[in-house]
């Protein structure tokens, strides 16, 4: 397996077909899968927005004092607004703000990005980053599978690491339950998220900040011959970090 950026790769400006970008500049194989950073993905999808387009509502400017008493810096209440607004529950107010998106991912301030964001203020993520891959899929000539890839830092780790915010062409998982190991004994809980390495390998070529080259393929992966899942994001029942998280909310109410 091996993974190269793909060249020269424009500005992505609103209205853009990014598998027309892609498929200009390199020759894909079947099997192939395509990581697109969500900054071009949300730029190609025009969503892109100013301060200006988020009046700032009273838990917002609670929020914004609160984060900027924490932080000793002034806090805009109507990022907080736009935060609010793209997400459908606040997991934590401060020291900062974890919330969950109408997709399912939790992040940091939903995930929105102040860097890489042209004449904008910042870039919301995708609506529905599935509904994305599934489009930039459609439109590659090739078999290949779509990755839409962010970063975020995790629980307990320092940094950040490329994770999958929607697929298109390759299960989210590898189910291992009910195979064995070298030993013979059965995996009861094992299932790998195979969309999240390969959004990490992904960023290992990609880098951060003013690389230029957003979309990277990952050649001769092979899924082999396991069972495959479509679950990614935890739901609230078995989620016991959220359940502690709400827990702690409620205890400080």
């Amino acid at each position: 397996m091996h993974a190269f950026a793909v060249p020269d790769l424009p500005e992505v400006r609103p209205g853009d077909s990014l598998a027309d970008l892609v498929a200009e500049r390199t020759d894909l194989a079947d099997g192939d899968v395509v990581c697109v950073a969500s900054t071009v993905v949300s730029k190609a999808e025009g969503r892109t927005a100013s301060l200006s387009d988020y009046p700032a509502g009273p838990r917002a400017r609670e929020i914004a004092s609160r984060l900027g008493e924490i932080t000793g810096d002034y806090k805009d209440p109507r990022f907080a607004q736009a935060v609010l607004e793209e997400s459908v529950e606040v997991l934590m107010e401060a020291p900062f703000l974890l919330t969950e998106t109408v997709f399912g991912h939790v992040g940091v301030n939903a995930g929105i990005d102040r860097s890489n964001t042209g004449d904008a203020d910042f870039l919301l993520l995708p609506r529905d980053p599935t509904g994305s891959a599934e489009r930039i899929r459609e439109g590659l000539d090739a078999d290949v599978a779509v990755v839409v890839t962010d970063t975020s830092g995790r629980p307990f780790r320092h940094g950040q690491r490329g994770v999958a915010l929607g697929w298109a062409g390759i299960p989210a998982s590898r189910d291992w339950r009910g195979e064995t190991d070298r030993d013979g004994h059965e995996l009861a809980v094992t299932v790998e998220s195979v969309v999240d390495e390969l959004a990490a390998t992904a960023n290992l070529v990609s880098g951060e900040g003013d690389a230029g080259t957003p979309v990277v393929v990952v050649r001769d992966f092979e899924f082999g011959d396991h069972d495959g899942s479509e679950e990614l994001y935890r739901e609230v029942a078995d989620d016991f970090v959220r359940q502690a998280l709400r827990g702690w909310e409620y205890a400080r109410d």
